[in-house]
């Protein structure tokens, strides 16, 4: 049996660690599915476009109606890794609404290219539809982006963005869905 070195092991970690901090900046879209124009989640009573009442459920009623990617991102604040989201580098025109209760976040006309892996926009859609708190984990500085509605993550908000507002509200693919604009 071959053993391997502790130098290869440390070149492997280091190339990940690498990858995963967003260095890959010439990754492409990793979409494989068509995106879809229409939204159905049946398991998700909760689900809406129209109902902007705040929605106040235990852990348990959220872990039973999403699925565990997602749950673990709205419910845990998990992220996902760089260049993975199936719309960090999508560029069609649509409304991007939150993937855990189904609230308006932001449309196609404020995303734009960051080179980070994620999608980002630099305006959200009404004042209502984010809103922010602290976030001081992982020893780090920043404003967490929560669903105004279900009070889900969403990402995260720095001040780095592209004018008019200078902001970039930095999303995890996973907690947001997509309809395209009707052609």
């Amino acid at each position: 049996m071959k053993t391997t070195s502790p130098f290869t092991i440390l070149l492997v970690l280091s190339l990940i660690v690498f990858q995963a901090c967003g260095q890959n900046k010439k990754a492409k879209n990793t979409t494989t599915a068509p995106i879809e124009n229409t939204l159905k989640k049946p398991s998700n009573p909760y689900y809406s476009h129209t109902d902007t009442t705040k929605l106040h459920l235990t852990d348990a009623q959220w872990k039973k109606i999403l699925p565990e990617d997602l749950y673990l991102v709205s419910r845990k604040a998990d992220t996902e890794r760089a260049f993975t989201g199936k719309y960090w580098n999508t560029d069609i025109k649509g409304t991007y609404y939150c993937a855990a209760c189904g609230n308006l976040l932001f449309r196609s006309s404020s995303k734009f290219a960051s080179s980070c892996g994620w999608p980002s926009f630099f305006e959200q859609e009404n004042k209502n539809s984010i809103v922010f708190k602290e976030d001081n984990s992982l020893g780090m500085e920043r404003i967490e982006a929560i669903c105004g509605r279900c009070e889900g993550h969403l990402g995260h908000l720095f001040d780095d963005g592209p004018e008019p507002t200078g902001k970039r509200y930095c999303m995890n693919s996973i907690a947001l869905d997509f309809v395209a604009d009707n052609k």
